[in-house]
């Protein structure tokens, strides 16, 4: 009881922290549009307040809400594929799909694996979780909130193992770092990147991204937040409010830090790294080295979403539902459109050609920038 209490204290005192201290953001007056954005469709899901990831495979999207409806839309259209509603059920973490499967967490640490909108299987977990689901190689990954890493097979549920490792009592309510890479299973434990075994679980390697620091929990949390970026072999991310930093994933070996206070994941390309600061200045960082190329001032004081790099221009929403488009060469506002009324539940997400983006209230939108 306490480890989950503690979970929510740090969330809800860094929360109105920000709430508190934040200035009013200036207002944007009307810009010449230099990049073009269409609303290619739009679908509902259902409210959103758990720490969404939306999950892509070729034209497939797999979404989720509070409620316990699961949908998998046609990147295209925005239509359904297939949708259910597991009965009486409360999502906290999800989704993660290989275009097959979906799995998610509830809020009573059952992992549910469904595929063509029936339940495969269940298995109950030993913590509560935050992070989506990884479902990859056969098997799915879960990273829980006592920092603990298992591994089910993905076709019966059976446990293959477990990877524990003990850290700072704080962990943070909204979704980490499991992503898959190569034949290395890459997990954010604390302040730290880890590479395991996917098939036992075995450390290969770990690489320090922030070092707890400071003289209470508070101070001393540095978990890291997804969504990460990945470039050829490179991985970056973001440890919460002190550090970004990049990560050779073939050798396990670090390859530069920068301090930037974010809350927020990281978006790339081959040649920047996109780094949202808490106050909403943007920055782009060298993706080589870590040295800033530019940032910008635009936003600042907008609660930002986390970015995403498209080859027209930098996708990123704000608290109040509007979406902006910034240059990749110097940050500049190309564009802004109106999309809702609240933030967005998910980090924004590439489909092929097709940005979607889902808000609190359940609102799916696919934007094309031509």
């Amino acid at each position: 009881m306490r480890f989950g209490q503690l979970i929510c204290l740090g969330v809800l005192v860094f929360l109105a922290a920000c709430s508190a201290s934040r200035p009013k953001p200036v207002e944007i007056p009307p810009i010449a549009v230099l990049q073009e954005v269409r609303t290619a469709w739009t679908a509902q899901i259902g409210k959103v307040h758990f720490p969404l990831s939306i999950a892509t495979r070729n034209d497939r999207i797999a979404v989720a809400s509070s409620d316990g409806t699961v949908a998998m839309l046609n990147a295209k259209s925005g239509k359904d594929i297939w949708r259910s509603t597991l009965p009486k059920t409360t999502v906290s973490a999800g989704v993660g799909s290989d275009g097959l499967q979906v799995a998610l967490v509830t809020r009573d640490n059952q992992l549910v694996v469904m595929q063509d909108a029936k339940v495969q299987w269940r298995q109950t977990l030993p913590a509560q979780s935050f992070t989506a689901p990884l479902v990859a190689g056969q098997r799915v990954f879960v990273l829980t909130a006592d920092r603990s890493v298992l591994a089910f097979d993905g076709s019966t549920g059976q446990r293959l193992w477990t990877q524990q490792r003990l850290g700072e009592p704080l962990v943070l309510k909204q979704a980490g770092v499991l992503v898959a890479f190569k034949n290395t299973l890459l997990v954010g434990l604390s302040g730290r990147l880890v590479g395991l075994d996917p098939t036992n679980g075995l450390v290969v390697w770990e690489s320090a991204i922030a070092t707890p620091r400071g003289t209470n929990d508070m101070e001393r949390l540095v978990d890291l937040v997804g969504p990460s970026e990945r470039e050829g072999d490179m991985v970056c991310v973001r440890a919460f409010q002190s550090q970004v930093g990049c990560v050779n994933a073939q050798k396990g070996q670090g390859m530069w830090t920068r301090p930037s206070v974010g809350d927020k994941g990281l978006s790339g390309n081959l040649n920047l790294v996109i780094a949202p600061q808490a106050n909403g200045v943007v920055q782009a960082l060298r993706r080589e080295d870590g040295e800033r190329v530019w940032e910008t001032e635009r936003l600042k004081y907008r609660q930002l979403s986390a970015p995403l790099v498209t080859p027209k221009g930098i996708l990123m929403a704000d608290g109040g539902g509007w979406v902006y488009v910034l240059s990749l060469a110097d940050g500049a506002l190309l564009n802004r459109l109106k999309i809702g009324t609240e933030e967005l539940a998910a980090a924004p997400t590439l489909a092929q050609d097709v940005s979607v983006l889902v808000s609190r209230e359940g609102r799916v939108t696919g934007l094309l920038l031509p």
